[in-house]
């Protein structure tokens, strides 16, 4: 049983919640938050600590506290969260280094858990119909936050075997969505008209994040060495969802696929990389095979309930109003229109 936990990334929703389950295990007698910004939710009886982990000082901070366990949450999955494309990449990858070499010096250091991202897969039409964890991406991430995942979770790989005696748990997680928690995702279906690709209706996999937490939370308490998909039951077609979020879509060509991205930033309606834009054109599905028999771990909610609960928790299934539909549907055609002609 861990006994001094340092989770990362605390400063945002999903860290910040983490902090204060794992506060509320009175089989835990410490819990150290780190972040280089205070965080702004309660996170229970976690004692924070204002700590870059790009920085050396995460050592001093690690060896201190004399922590065992470490959850890694802090890899931040858009740019204006991190201030910039390049900040965003030094948090995530630099970062990551930085903090598994001083997990690497520490003697006191057991267990590693990772929070991490399907998005590794990447997306593209030669995708398999489910990715099991064994198989190489198709089409490599080339930006973003999923190049990023990709290079973190190299990074732990060479970790784990530098360090044979620390349990390292890698979850693979689905697209997070909830009542609370804010991702490009949720971004993206609180449009007031959803684009689209011609010809493509991309499959989808969610996590509620009640789910998502009580994965990482039995990760860090129990021992589940390995690397494991984690996505709710059943997959959701792009324009299914549109229709349970009662948004109406309008159809870009196919050949618009790089620009929509950028039109979506410019609006100021979502953040979006060329990534984002990939998998909503292609879509991913995962098997969660090893979740269920080797981990132990069921979700609550499937994907389509997951979904649900955050169209109603938002309040996104009502009608709006027609000006401002017609209004952000001129404002994407000519935009579109602008930077194709």
């Amino acid at each position: 049983m861990p006994k001094v936990v340092l989770v990362t990334g605390v400063s945002r929703y999903l860290g910040g919640r983490m902090a204060r389950i794992l506060t509320e295990d009175p089989s835990i007698d410490r819990v150290v938050g780190v972040d280089v910004v205070p965080p702004r939710m309660d996170i229970g009886g976690a004692e924070f600590v204002r700590a870059d982990i790009r920085n050396p000082i995460i050592a001093k901070v690690i060896n201190a506290a004399e922590v065992d366990t470490v959850v890694h949450m802090g890899v931040i999955a858009t740019p204006v969260q991190a201030g910039g494309r390049m900040s965003m990449k030094e948090i995530n990858v630099i970062g990551t280094m930085q903090l598994l070499a001083a997990c690497q010096k520490s003697p006191s250091v057991s267990k590693l858990v990772v929070k991490s991202s399907t998005s590794i897969y990447g997306a593209g039409p030669k995708d398999p119909a489910m990715f099991t964890e064994e198989m190489e991406p198709k089409h490599t991430p080339g930006s973003g936050w999923a190049k990023d995942s990709v290079e973190v979770e190299s990074y732990v790989r060479g970790f784990a075997r530098r360090r044979p005696d620390v349990s390292v748990t890698t979850l693979r997680f689905a697209n997070f969505l909830g009542p609370r928690v804010e991702t490009p995702m949720s971004s993206y279906f609180e449009l007031p008209v959803i684009p689209t690709l011609l010809g493509h209706d991309a499959r989808l996999q969610f996590i509620h994040e009640d789910d998502g937490l009580e994965a990482l939370r039995q990760a860090t308490i129990d021992e589940h060495p390995g690397m494991f998909n984690v996505a709710g039951d059943g997959i959701i077609l792009l324009t299914q969802a549109a229709r349970r979020a009662g948004r109406p879509t309008i159809s870009l060509p196919a050949s618009s696929a790089g620009l929509v991205g950028a039109i979506i930033r410019r609006l100021g309606l979502a953040d979006f990389s060329p990534e984002q834009v990939r998998f909503l054109t292609y879509g991913r599905g995962v098997d969660t095979t090893r979740m269920r028999t080797v981990f132990g771990f069921t979700p609550q909610h499937t994907t389509p309930e997951t979904f649900d609960a955050f169209v109603k928790s938002r309040r996104l299934n009502r009608m709006l109003p027609p000006e401002r539909v017609e209004a952000v549907e001129d404002q994407l055609v000519s935009l579109l229109t602008g930077r194709v002609s």
